[in-house]
């Protein structure tokens, strides 16, 4: 990233509120302003932890983050232009980061990442920062909120240290600083959040991190609805959950099929190389070597010739020990069907002048939806409803994004459909639902196009 910062953001009134807001908390004006944007994933959803590629795109709505530094050494306070995020202050030396879901505690994940990162001792902390934020991405709505917080942290951070790092570097570690807060993410969210380039799609690949630049077809509009059921991968065990069966998945597999060095392997792309099969052949191992019912842990014990105490801390996270059954089956089932929705998806787009494009691009998303919802179980009552509705709607596909468990929908609606598909959503989901009343359903169902990722501006 550019080191000391070259841009102008657009939005000059924005950024005036912005900058007088920040005046008015701390007495002094901001030297730069962060921006990160949201993200929403195309297809691909939990299976960038196990390895494999994934579809997203940035958003145009983003967090922007005023940022000055101030000589009260090794201090960082954080002030939010939303009123309901309290006001928070720590110091930098030392720093800790607890396993919960505030707001803070996402941007120390970025703050804590560069410092631990680049080693930095006490002794060069001879400043402090003052940190005023203002998001637009709907919060606890799989949109990608929270990781736009440690990206926007790290950046802060960077800057403040006078400090440059190439960009897939720095998506790398804010992938890794965001495993502070407890959740065992893969790095789709902070990859597409710094990599994303305006007017394309991402298909991103891990180990190591690449991506390439896919042009989506003209004809595509994608729409995303906010459930208004709100979920935060860091609040609960499900996501942790769901990224210990996969690991577990990848080591029964592994052993069952007497690949060496199986104890070490923890991601199903590992198991699927190692034997050199395809997704489909991959999916075939799976179907046919793993039962339908959960595991127990006695069971998975002797599968894996692990005594409970060797399973818990080699293969289980700490909100995760009570889990009693891990299904392994329907879970790698996902992972591989989800990893070929992908890579199909990347060839739609790439014929898209084909007249079918479209509708193929449809066909993937709405398979994906129904993968997440049956055999992932990712999926909530109000997404699984929305996604019934888009379809009456006129929607080619739909599907949940991001996490799961609430959260929002993405639907790809042809552009002579669009205006009766937003109207027919606003009737029939939201006029009725009490959470919506007196919000902007502009705020909760909209378009977007595929934008850029971060940046820092000058004030």
């Amino acid at each position: 990233m550019e080191c000391p910062p070259v841009h102008q953001y657009p939005d000059r009134v924005r950024i005036d509120t912005l900058k007088h807001a920040h005046q008015t908390r701390y007495g002094s004006e901001p030297e730069i302003v962060v921006r990160v944007p949201g993200r929403v994933n195309l297809i691909g959803e939990h299976i960038d932890y196990c390895g494999y590629g994934v579809h997203p795109m940035a958003i145009d709505q983003d967090i922007l983050v005023a940022v000055a530094k101030v000589p009260t050494r090794g201090t960082l306070q954080l002030t939010n232009l939303e009123s309901k995020f309290a006001d928070f202050e720590t110091n930098l030396t030392n720093l800790k980061v607890q396993a919960q879901a505030s707001w803070w505690n996402y941007f120390l994940c970025g703050v804590k990442g560069v410092l631990v990162e680049l080693e930095t001792p006490d002794s060069v902390l001879q400043f402090g920062l003052n940190c005023t934020v203002h998001g637009r991405i709907p919060h606890s709505a799989g949109l990608s909120s929270s990781s736009a917080l440690v990206v926007a942290a790290a950046l802060s951070t960077l800057w403040a240290l006078d400090h440059q790092m190439a960009k897939k570097d720095l998506a790398d570690l804010c992938a890794r600083s965001e495993r502070f807060i407890g959740t065992q993410g893969g790095g789709m969210d902070q990859a597409t959040e710094i990599l994303a380039k305006p007017g394309t799609a991402l298909l991103i690949e891990f180990n190591p991190l690449r991506t390439q630049d896919v042009t989506l077809p003209q004809e595509a509009n994608f729409v995303i609805v906010n459930s208004l059921a709100d979920v935060n991968k860091a609040a609960g065990s499900d996501f942790n959950t769901r990224v210990v069966e996969c690991r577990l998945a990848t080591k029964v597999l592994a052993k069952l099929n007497n690949l060496s060095g199986w104890r070490e392997k923890t991601k199903l792309i590992e198991f699927q190389e190692a034997l050199n099969l395809n997704l489909e052949e991959a999916l075939a191992k799976c179907t046919s070597q793993l039962h339908p019912e959960p595991y127990s842990k006695g069971e998975l014990c002797q599968l894996l010739e692990m005594t409970t105490p060797e399973l818990e801390s080699q293969c289980l996270s700490p909100n995760t020990l009570d889990v009693a059954n891990f299904d392994l089956f329907h879970r790698s089932k996902h992972v591989f069907s989800e990893a070929k929705r992908v890579f199909d998806f990347k060839s739609a787009c790439d014929n898209s002048q084909d007249d079918k494009a479209l509708t193929e691009l449809g066909r993937l998303m709405a398979e994906s939806h129904q993968s997440c919802s049956q055999d992932y179980e990712c999926s909530h009552p109000a997404l699984d409803q929305l996604v019934s509705l888009s379809k009456t709607a006129g929607a080619l596909g739909s599907r949940l994004t991001g996490a799961g468990w609430g959260g929002c929908v993405v639907a790809l609606v042809p552009l002579e459909k669009l205006d009766g598909y937003m109207s027919y959503i606003k009737e029939k989901y939201f006029a009725n639902l009490a959470a919506a009343h007196g919000r902007d359903l502009n705020e909760l169902i909209f378009t977007t196009q595929p934008g850029g990722g971060a940046l820092t501006y000058t004030c």
